[in-house]
């Protein structure tokens, strides 16, 4: 057991978000959530990060997809804020309460802050990634949830998705990545 304690934890998660996920996206079908609401969101995260990038202001977002993230949500302040420019940006103010960890994005809503991930354990990554962007790897590798990050030290944005780090060069590219993986 103790051998095998990450390959039973990830197999325990996907059998435990399972049934979730087939509900979400049963009961999708009949939620008013219009794509109208979807590109503000979109926007709203782009253009925040876009600014927050130039600040060099430090920033973890992960939107949940089809796997439930309440066993993270449970580690943070959960919260149903809906979705703005202004709110992310205050959210992740250098002397805000809440900069630290993770928000997450449940659809058009903030629905947890300081929230902490579980950060990979993969020795291959880039030993000049800070924790921030390990975070956002392990959570994408135990679920299909996809996480922006925000450098801190130079303000290089990347999307993280299955345990991958891509390079952004603009928020033009972030939104148009966004736009195709959560549609």
């Amino acid at each position: 057991v103790v051998v095998f304690q990450q390959e039973i934890r990830r197999f325990l998660l996907m059998l435990g978000t399972a049934n979730f996920s087939a509900r979400k996206k049963f009961l999708k079908q009949f939620r008013s959530t219009s794509d109208s609401k979807l590109v503000s969101t979109i926007d709203a995260v782009t253009q925040a990060c876009k600014k927050m990038s130039k600040s060099k202001t430090g920033a973890l977002i992960v939107f949940e997809r089809n796997n439930s993230l309440d066993f993270v949500k449970s580690t943070g302040d959960e919260m149903l804020i809906e979705i703005n420019q202004p709110i992310i940006e205050s959210i992740f103010y250098k002397n805000s309460p809440l900069h630290d960890g993770a928000v997450l994005i449940e659809g058009n809503y903030i629905t947890g802050s300081r929230v902490i991930l579980p950060v990979t354990e993969n020795q291959n990554i880039n030993s000049r990634l800070g924790l921030r962007h390990r975070a956002a790897i392990g959570i994408t590798e135990k679920t299909d949830a996809l996480a922006v990050v925000i450098s801190e030290e130079n303000g290089k944005l990347s999307l993280i998705k299955n345990g991958e780090l891509i390079s952004i060069k603009n928020s033009e590219i972030l939104k148009s990545n966004l736009e195709t993986e959560l549609q």
